[in-house]
């Protein structure tokens, strides 16, 4: 079996609104590339930010622009006009787990995956709220990855999540950015985080997404794969598609990797319960 659960119907234009991508044409959109591919399971979700219940999280000004939609309608239209697996992308924010909590355990989710976007106020993958700042020594490419990778950690323990996404996004710069990267062996930031996944017994997002960034690579790196593999994690395999087209992109290169460590088995949700099932292609 073949999955993809980390994708968005609605794409990241300003422009985009619910009524558009909340449709089951577009929805359909998504299912043919999916079988096209030969994925089985796919399931769809969609930015916590894009919902006006986030703002009871978190009033970052980067969330109050885009909360505009009603979490409980995407809920119904996802269950009740599509035959997607109902997901959602949630953004972990320090200090509001209880009222993340609240608002993900009274929807019926068949999983929740979730990501670290911003450390405090600083986004890691934007210059919009970036917490790039070349002229401020306690925001150093070191002091950042620290940071980004303890809060990683910090949303697995927080038990709000069943897949991690895209755990070292903070990469996600690469060439086009070499300032960003600091000099030390990355394996040291990556530890903090692989335990917290033991420790929490989250799915780890391989996301193919990365090929499609500057960086041009999968999430995560391939060291941090290999010592997520150590730890026995389980993964979850998906390409964070905001288009039908990229629906599986780069699974070719994601699977021969996962080949390659010996991963024969993928996770599965449904109802918020993972198992496991064989790595295979559906005709």
């Amino acid at each position: 079996m073949l999955t993809d659960y980390h994708l968005h119907l609605r794409p990241d234009d300003a422009d985009a609104t619910a009524e558009r991508s909340q449709t089951p044409a577009n929805a359909e959109r998504y299912r043919l590339v999916a079988s096209e591919q030969g994925i089985e399971e796919l399931g769809v979700s969609e930015h916590i930010y894009r919902f006006r219940q986030a703002l009871e999280l978190w009033r970052h000004p980067f969330w109050e622009r885009y909360a505009v939609d009603d979490i409980d309608e995407y809920c119904a239209f996802v269950r009740e006009q599509t035959d997607l697996r109902l997901g959602i992308e949630a953004d972990f924010v320090a200090g509001a787990e209880d009222r993340t909590a609240a608002l993900l355990e009274s929807r019926d989710f068949d999983y929740v995956v979730g990501s670290v976007h911003f450390i405090r106020d600083g986004a890691v993958d934007m210059d919009d709220f970036g917490v790039w700042d070349p002229k401020r020594p306690d925001l150093s490419p070191d002091r950042i990855w620290s940071r980004y990778f303890e809060t990683v950690a910090e949303s697995a323990r927080s038990g709000l999540f069943d897949i991690i996404a895209h755990p070292d996004l903070v990469k996600i710069w690469g060439s086009a950015h070499p300032e960003r990267v600091p000099d030390r062996d990355p394996r040291f930031y990556y530890e903090p985080a692989v335990e917290a996944f033991a420790e929490a017994g989250v799915a780890v997002e391989v996301s193919t997404a990365g090929r499609r960034k500057p960086v041009g690579e999968i999430y995560p790196a391939r060291a941090f794969l290999e010592m997520c593999l150590e730890a026995g994690l389980p993964l979850a395999l998906s390409s964070d598609a905001h288009r039908p087209a990229d629906v599986g992109a780069g699974y070719e290169q994601a699977l021969e990797l996962l080949d390659e460590l010996g991963v024969r088995e993928l996770s599965v949700f449904e109802g918020r319960r993972r198992r496991l099932e064989p790595i295979g292609a559906t005709a």
